[in-house]
Formats: C-alpha cells, structure tokens, sequence
C-alpha cells in the first residue's frame, strides 16, 4: 500500500494518492491532473476511483477532467447531488482498493455532503483517514458555507459537525493517521496548523474542537466565533464543482495567446478585462501598465484573485515575467477563472520601449519612513489582517485590511499623501494597485513592510498574543 500526500503551497491544499496492488484511488484532485496521470502510468497502475469529500468552494477540483480521462467513477458522499455521473456512497459504504478498504464515513458539518474516508489495511486495521474540510490539524472546516436561508444556519451545521466528530472520528484510535484536505493559509478554517499530517491523538490533545469535555453549545460558539466572511468567489467554485467544467486544456488554449503592446490595449478596452500584472512587487513599483492590478505570483496568488477579482467569468489580460503564462493561467483556473483572454508578448519591457505610458508607485525604505514619521503627521495605512494588526502596529496607523480594502477606499486622503504598509510589501502592494486604479495616486508604500519598520525601531504598540485575540 502506497499513500502519497500531493500538497500545493498556494491553495493550502492537499490532494491525496493511495495504491495498492495495481489500483488507485485519486482523493480530491487538483484540476489539473496530468501528474497523477504520469503516476499512474509509471507505476503500471489504473486508477479505480475518484473521491471528493465534499463540493470545494476554495479551487476547482480534477474530478470531472479525471474521469474522463480514466474511465474511474467519481465518488461523492450521501446528500451530494452532481449534475454528472457520480457514485453516491452510503454512510459506511465500502470500496475495495487492491488489498486495502477505503469507508465512507458521512461526516456533515462543513457541508451536508461532506465525508471523510476511512482506509483500512489488508487485515482490517484503520490506518488513516481522509477528512476533507471536517477536520483539519488545530481546527475543524467552517459551518457557515453551505447555509440555506430558511432551512440551514451556521448553527445547524456547527451542531451536526460536533455530531459528525464526536460519532465518526473521536471513537476511531489514536494511531490512525489524519490527512486533511487543508493546511495554515486556507479559508476554509480559522487556525490550522502548518503541518499537513499528524495523528488523531494528536489532535485529540492539541486541537480545540476535539475536547472531551465540550458540550454541544460550547462548540457551537467557539467554532462560529470570529469567523470571517468567506471570500466572494466561494459560490462560483461549488458551482463549477457541482456542474462540470471545460477541460483545462481549453483554458490554456484560449489564454495563450501572446498580444504586442497595441492588440493587449485594444483588447482590454473591447472587452473590459481586467489587467493583471503577476511579477513581483519591486518591479512592478518600479513600472507598469496604468489601472493595471498587481497579484504577484510569489504570494498567496489564487487566493488572492479570488477574494479581490470576485467574478469568476471577468475576462483577464496577463502581464508576466517570460516564460510564466502558462503557470498562470493553470492557477487561475484552479479558482475558476477562466476568461484569460491572452498575455503581453514581451513582458513589460515590450509596452515600456513601445512608448506607451506607463504608471509607478512611490515607496519608500523603513529607514526612511522613520525619519519622516519624526517631522510628519502624514496619516499611515496597515493592510493587514485585523488580528495581526491588534497584535502589534505602528501607533499612528489606521486599519484598512486588504481584504475588505473596497469597505474603507472613503478613509483615504485623495489629495494629500499618505504611507502604506502589510507585514512584508506584498499585500501593500496589491493594495497600491487597487487605489491607483480606483483614481488614488498620492500613496507612498513601505518597502519591507512591517517586517522591515520593527527593525528598523518605528514606535509600536504593546505586542499581544493573537491567541488570545
């Protein structure tokens, strides 16, 4: 038996291999799955079946792509309901996999349909489980993603997850290994942990959630309480997930098409697309194309596209560092963004020695704001989240999480300058980008970032632990 963790950094998310005797099972695969293919075919194996613990709402699964691919049915838990071919596994449904067992073990919480799968050995034995969004390593999945208005509330959900945990999971032994569907980073949680296995006595010792002693309504509060509201791209991936998708292939296709500096500007005013400028944030500061929107690659990019680009089916124009479209159209679409209608051929410098205009941002070193902040009253934006920034900030500074960065656009000077700052110049340049294309130049952003403003002695507030935020 063979079990292998496949973990993309960028969506925090694990998708997992498991074989044995020649078979394979494929559990939430990322969208584009030509590397689970290529293992497949060097360990002269065929994939037998496909499972999903649950609709995603943070990226698009491989599932539908997969089994066309492979010919495997795609498993779902009780309550799901595709718009494609699907087994529908009854609550402790067995599939047999070589000489291994993997049960579906219905755990709803996170979503109605949400199961996690238990793998037993060739003698019976649990060894792991796969919890999706129902566990996670220090947290379990939000309840408040799957609500219907007039049926289901985040509390509803809250008390079945407590119910789902305490009935499924808790009773299984400690050895058993947890593969969740999730690390740190991912909005599907509150906290999680930066490791991606553990076991479930571990947890059982270290994770909230699992508390022996917790009753149903203390659960209920601590697993609703302080959680954020989900990033707005969230309903269009169940959607895709629910209904199908076109084949990753198609999407490079149509995104692919490289653009001299005229046709990328024609383009963008006939179709209204969004420019997105991928590189990193120092040479964007340094130029770019005017109104166009930084999300560097290097970041939390997916993600990031997601909560602030929304619209799944805005079309998008690409600038990129040569040799970097593909890459990003393939993690566009693991979000579902799929109207990459092409890229700047020539990268930046192509619309740079073509003459056309071409925007900046003004920044400044750490070093350097320190000094000023001595003579200025000049005001100070921190982009950060809100916890971060409660756990210590510049004392002058103003919140304005990036976020919600649309909330509070009315808290900016438009006429006198301003200075702006995240933890590390990713995020504040992101937010850079917004303002400027929102008609708001006067900013001057820290370069380094918070990071950069401890060590260089900026006056901040007392530090408090975010744990007890």
């Amino acid at each position: 038996m063979k079990i292998e963790q496949i973990y993309t950094g960028c969506l925090a998310q694990g998708a997992y291999y498991i074989e044995s005797n020649g078979e394979v099972a494929i559990i939430d695969p990322l969208r584009e799955v030509t590397s689970y293919l290529d293992k497949v075919k060097v360990n002269h194996a065929k994939v037998k079946y496909i499972f999903e613990t649950h609709f995603h709402a943070d990226f698009v699964s491989g599932h539908v792509t997969l089994a066309k691919k492979t010919g495997a049915p795609i498993v779902f838990g009780p309550n799901a309901n595709p718009s494609f071919d699907a087994i529908i596994a009854k609550d402790g449904q067995e599939f047999k996999l070589g000489e291994v067992t993997i049960v579906a073990l219905h755990t709803p919480g996170h979503t109605v349909e949400s199961t996690t799968y238990l793998l037993r050995d060739k003698d019976g034995k649990d060894c792991a489980i796969f919890s999706g969004d129902t566990l996670f390593l220090g947290d379990v999945g939000r309840p408040d993603l799957a609500q219907k208005m007039g049926v289901l509330t985040e509390k509803d959900l809250a008390g079945y997850l407590y119910d789902s945990l305490r009935e499924k999971i808790m009773p299984l032994a400690d050895n058993v290994v947890v593969y969740p569907a999730h690390g740190a980073g991912s909005a599907c949680g509150k906290n999680m942990m930066k490791e991606t296995v553990d076991t479930l006595g571990n947890q059982k010792q270290v994770n909230y959630a699992l508390r022996s002693d917790m009753t149903k309504n203390e659960f209920i509060a601590e697993v609703i309480d302080g959680l954020l509201p989900p990033p707005q791209y969230f309903p269009a991936n169940v959607k895709l997930n629910k209904e199908g998708y076109d084949d990753i292939g198609e999407v490079l296709q149509r995104g692919k098409q490289a653009l001299s500096p005229k046709e990328f500007e024609a383009v963008a005013n006939e179709t209204g697309a969004v420019i997105l400028d991928v590189r990193h944030q120092d040479l964007f500061a340094k130029g770019h194309i005017p109104r166009s929107i930084f999300i560097g690659l290097d970041g939390g990019f997916a993600p990031w596209v997601g909560a602030l680009v929304a619209d799944v089916k805005q079309p998008i124009l690409l600038v990129t560092e040569p040799g970097q479209e593909e890459e990003t159209i393939t993690r566009l679409s693991r979000v579902g963004f799929d109207n990459t209608l092409g890229y700047l051929k020539g990268a930046f410098d192509s619309w740079k020695n073509s003459t056309m205009e071409y925007d900046t941002v003004s920044s400044i070193s750490a070093a350097k704001f320190k000094k000023e902040l001595e003579v200025s009253s000049l005001p100070v934006f921190d982009v950060r989240k809100e916890n971060e920034y409660q756990s210590e900030h510049v004392l002058q500074a103003n919140n304005t999480p990036l976020d919600y960065l649309n909330n509070y656009l009315s808290e900016f000077p438009k006429n006198t300058p301003f200075y702006i700052h995240c933890a590390g110049g990713y995020r504040s340049m992101i937010a850079s980008s917004i303002l400027k294309n929102r008609g708001i130049h006067n900013l001057i952003n820290i370069e380094g970032g918070f990071k950069q403003i401890q060590i260089e002695g900026v006056p901040v507030s007392d530090f408090v632990c975010p744990s007890t935020l």
